[in-house]
């Protein structure tokens, strides 16, 4: 099985990879078959409308997550990792005065946003919480071409068919040197050859890209990371979505500072920093700011929170530690991705802040000296104590409890990498048996519960 590292970080906008880059990216896929003939060639009339539906998960929250801006500006031409941030305003206004898209290299179509994009709550699609239908119309009003596409999570889209190949087949083993499918294959596989967990998933990356590209890459991904942790520094005033959430990262921030410049002792200063890290990138990405899928966008704050930690209190996280901590990352969100599931639709925020923290446990321990054994018992040791949590957004916004719970995914990814890296790498609890525990929890926790805003605190506050 290979997952590149570049499909577990994805860069892109807030403020969820399932719910914002996931709609985007199928409307882009629908214009590029659309532009490619992809109806009868029977007919000759030509598409002039479009419409587009949300089902499930997308359609309880998509408001909140921004699913149906998403939809405006992927039919628009735009994708998640080039769109400027500070344009999307000025797009989708345009769109809904005039009523249509006019996509690069395409035809202007009719699109109302108002008519034409349905949030439908009633009709889940069958497959995954996470449906999606577009469908392009000629000028009498007759169906050209209808698509369903399904976000999975991550950012990752697939249509129907791809999907029920997925169910029936996962995805089968490739031409890498070291393809492991599970942590048991991964821990026999670097016993074998004397390699770390990062070398081999770096073995199997420059199977595709010569080293300097992967590394230019690894750059780029650590780039977008640490640039969004800054400008969540420097941000104030309130979120959007009308819960009248205040940031609070520039404020914590200019008291650390404060604290770090008179180096006055604080016992609680590196776990301090760490939260405001975290708590930076997720006020960024609710605030639908640039961020990096880590692997999702609701989760995207616990991976650069650690690494960041690592550069202010460990020497030698450089540039190579960066690389070796992404990689190591990856290895372990891609063997959770394959083996149950990150979506929080899916599996609930188990799945989102869960795997991050399993992954930047283990990227962490492994730029600490970490065994590959050991870099397993840290990655088993902070899903493990995120097992059975919900998907309950406030509002179906990702902000209570998404921004602090970035916090506390990235606090316990340090204390497992502590504790792992005091142990010995045996342990009681596989990281297999710990992923499959997610995935079996995930398929028996109520949908209310799974990024649906049904239940939990979505309900309780709202109440109070």
């Amino acid at each position: 099985m290979f997952l590149s590292v570049f499909d577990i970080f994805k860069i892109g906008i807030g403020p969820s990879s399932s719910h914002t880059m996931g709609p985007m990216s199928a409307a882009r896929r629908f214009l590029d078959e659309l532009r490619g003939g992809a109806w009868p060639q029977a007919r000759q009339a030509k598409p002039a409308a479009l419409t587009a539906s949300l089902h499930g998960s997308l359609a309880h929250t998509g408001i909140g997550h921004g699913s149906d801006r998403a939809v405006i500006l992927g039919l628009a031409g735009h994708d998640p990792r080039s769109i400027d941030p500070d344009q999307m305003d000025a797009i989708i206004d345009e769109v809904r005065a005039n009523g249509s898209v006019t996509p690069p290299h395409h035809a202007a179509y009719r699109f109302r946003p108002a008519v034409d994009l349905v949030l439908d709550t009633r009709t889940p699609l069958p497959g995954h919480p996470n449906g999606m239908q577009f469908c392009a119309f000629d000028t009498d009003g007759q169906l050209l071409l209808r698509r369903v596409y399904f976000s999975i999570g991550g950012g990752f889209v697939v249509s129907s068919d791809e999907l029920a190949a997925l169910k029936q087949a996962p995805e089968a083993r490739q031409d890498v040197p070291w393809p492991f499918a599970n942590a048991a294959e991964m821990l026999d596989m670097a016993r074998r050859s004397g390699l770390s967990i990062a070398a081999m998933k770096r073995a199997n990356e420059e199977v595709r890209m010569r080293r300097a590209e992967v590394d230019g890459a690894l750059d780029e991904i650590w780039s977008v990371m640490s640039g969004c942790i800054q400008r969540g520094l420097e941000q104030d005033g309130q979120l959007p979505g009308g819960l009248k959430v205040r940031r609070r990262a520039r404020r914590l921030h200019e008291q650390l500072e404060d604290k770090w410049r008179r180096n006055e002792i604080d016992p609680l200063m590196a776990n301090d920093w760490l939260s405001l890290f975290a708590m930076a990138v997720n006020e960024e990405n609710a605030a639908g700011g640039r961020v990096v899928t880590a692997p999702t966008n609701g989760a995207a704050g616990v991976i650069p929170a650690v690494l960041s930690y690592a550069q202010k209190f460990h020497a030698g996280a450089g540039r190579t530690a960066v690389h070796d901590f992404l990689l190591t990352a990856a290895a372990i969100g891609g063997i959770i991705k394959h083996n149950a599931s990150i979506s929080g639709a899916e599996v609930g925020c188990q799945g989102e802040v869960g795997s991050a923290s399993a992954m930047a446990a283990a990227g962490l321990c492994a730029i600490l000296g970490g065994t590959p054994e050991q870099v397993e018992n840290s990655a088993e040791i902070a899903l493990e104590h995120h097992l059975g949590m919900t998907c309950d957004p406030v509002g179906g916004l990702v902000q209570i409890p998404c921004i602090e719970r970035n916090a506390f995914g990235a606090v316990k990814a340090v204390t497992a990498a502590s504790l792992a890296l005091k142990g010995d790498g045996i342990h009681a609890v596989p990281l297999d048996a710990c992923v499959e525990t997610m995935r079996q929890t995930g398929r028996d926790m109520s949908e209310k519960y799974k990024e649906t805003s049904l239940a939990g605190l979505a309900v309780n506050v709202v109440a109070c």
